[in-house]
């Protein structure tokens, strides 16, 4: 069985630009939050934030894309958010995010999915993608990326490993500030913070960095060489919104652009901002997003 806490609801009154109405699924024992807008009936975007955010990185998003017609559904990971967190870090590994996440899919029985991923949101959707290509449509990233341990991480990812990892502190809303352009304003910060009333609530959040696999010996390397074999015959739509300030994930879309076909004929533009892209150009990437699936 495994030990969680729950964030008190308390925690997440009156939030900026977040008055969407929660939804919750039972992941194997966990509770699983999740925003769900716009017409049921309709294919859906799936929106996968990466670390140490959760949905509330996509508030100026939902509510374009949703506007457009589509439905949106933008689920916290186990471990952020309103979502139940494990407090034994043992507990978080790739594979156990990636068996949440299947299953998550699997219980809401999402087809036809268009994934919007960014950070960690990239590492499992871009797997789920290659390894459940039946019930994707398309692919948007936006800074992310699913490294194999085969390619050199650059120096910054190795400077917030170690940060993630011995920080005393971990000040989720001063991070997520660190990494864009725009400074937050208090209630925002309270937002990013909500989730993690104590050190024990971080747990999820401290232990993806090291779960990102940086060489070969990691126990996520094979099966994530087999999703770029099945990322390398991708033809349908693959299209890269990354940001012009983010030095961890620069030259990822090139990258991607090379190799997965699908590529091939979309308009891929880079948007102004940092890591959280988010957070900077909102409005441009629902927009982008938009545009692309009135196009296919």
């Amino acid at each position: 069985m495994v030990e969680f806490v729950r964030t008190p609801d308390e925690r997440f009154e009156k939030l900026p630009n977040y008055a969407f109405e929660p939804n919750y699924v039972d992941i194997d024992g966990l509770r699983m939050h999740y925003v769900d807008e716009g017409p049921a009936s309709a294919d859906p975007i799936l929106m996968l934030h990466g670390e140490p955010t959760w949905s509330y990185l996509y508030r100026y998003m939902i509510p374009v894309c949703a506007a457009a017609g589509h439905r949106v559904i933008a689920p916290d990971l186990i471990g952020f958010g309103k979502s139940d967190k494990p407090t034994n870090m043992d507990d978080y590994s790739y594979q156990a995010h990636m068996d949440w996440m299947l299953a998550f899919i699997e219980k809401m029985d999402l087809k036809n999915i268009t994934l919007v991923c960014q950070d960690w949101g990239s590492l499992i959707g871009l797997r789920l993608a290659a390894e459940n290509s039946s019930r994707f449509k398309a692919i948007v990233v936006g800074n992310g990326m699913l490294p194999t341990g085969d390619q050199k991480m650059p120096s910054a990812f190795s400077a917030w490993k170690k940060f993630a990892l011995h920080s005393p502190w971990f000040p989720i809303a001063r991070i997520i500030e660190f990494g864009s352009f725009k400074s937050l304003s208090k209630d925002e910060r309270r937002a990013y913070d909500a989730p993690f009333p104590t050190s024990e609530y971080k747990i999820g959040s401290r232990a993806f960095p090291r779960l990102v696999p940086a060489d070969t010996n990691d126990p996520a390397t094979e099966a994530n060489r087999a999703a770029w074999v099945e990322l390398e015959k991708w033809e349908k739509p693959f299209l890269t919104t990354f940001s012009n300030g983010d030095p961890i994930t620069k030259g990822g879309d090139k990258y991607m652009r090379d190799r997965i076909p699908g590529s091939k004929g979309m308009n891929h533009i880079t948007l102004k901002g940092g890591h959280f892209l988010q957070e900077d150009s909102g409005a441009e990437f629902a927009k982008a997003i938009n545009e692309m699936l009135a196009s296919i």
